[in-house]
């Protein structure tokens, strides 16, 4: 049977890998990426150097390419469920073809696999078809959020009290009931402007050497967040920002 690494590699930093990481990558055969166009290049580069540093001298690598999706669709969940359709197309292509009985593949995922990533979906989805047949294990890498907080020095909870994970989306509809700390991710429109009165802890490419880092309270910083943030995208062609919005 061949079996699949989901490998959690960090927010950025390559000390954020685990033993138990490197480890798997290691044992490694055939790595699996996608190419997602050379303006995040940065992003693949960081695998190769993991790759590198951790793999077998006879490892091979196997690239395709990422399908495009609407950023800004009418039907969110509905874009979605077809971008990774075809994604998971792409995928079992690549298994197919250059995964071996009894190899092992991985996939080096960005921060953590259990967050706001697609992978395990789009091998549950291929396994789910029963045409491409393999077993797989998921590795637990450092996510954004925990290096957010770390980088502020801070908890992402107060004491007895819940937080919740979001998306800039779904804070752009409003404040989540029952929770004054919100942890947000995949904001493309920068919610936490509408929130003056609140106190955020902002980062961006975070654990790289492009790493930015901003604190305070929204009024008196959103502004500057916007700024810097605008000016960063523009001058790489992509971001990847993370931050801690606090109220009370």
């Amino acid at each position: 049977m061949r079996k699949i690494y989901v490998i959690g590699i960090g927010a950025g930093d390559p000390d954020h890998l685990t033993l138990q990481a490197a480890k798997a990558i290691g044992r490694t055969d055939v790595f699996f990426l996608l190419d997602k166009g050379e303006e995040k290049e940065s992003m693949i580069e960081l695998r190769r150097r993991l790759m590198k540093a951790y793999g077998r001298p006879s490892r091979r690598v196997v690239t395709g390419t990422d399908p495009a999706r609407d950023r800004t669709p009418a039907d969110y969940e509905g874009t979605v469920a077809d971008w990774r359709s075809r994604r998971s197309e792409v995928v079992e292509a690549l298994i197919s073809e250059h995964l071996l009985a009894d190899e092992t593949g991985s996939f080096l995922v960005w921060g953590d696999p259990s967050l706001y990533d697609s992978t395990i979906a789009i091998l549950d989805e291929i396994l789910a078809r029963g045409q491409t047949l393999f077993e797989y294990e998921v590795v637990p890498g450092i996510s954004s959020v925990s290096a957010l907080a770390a980088k502020h020095r801070t908890g992402l909870n107060r004491v007895g009290q819940p937080f919740e994970v979001t998306t800039g989306r779904r804070l752009a509809e409003g404040w989540p009931a029952g929770v004054d700390d919100v942890v947000v991710m995949l904001d493309a429109r920068q919610a936490f402007a509408a929130y003056p009165e609140a106190y955020v802890c902002w980062g961006a490419y975070i654990g790289t050497p492009d790493e930015i880092l901003m604190s305070g309270v929204v009024a008196e910083v959103g502004d500057e967040i916007l700024r810097v943030r605008a000016e960063a995208r523009e001058r790489h062609g992509w971001i990847m920002d993370t931050y801690l919005l606090r109220r009370g």
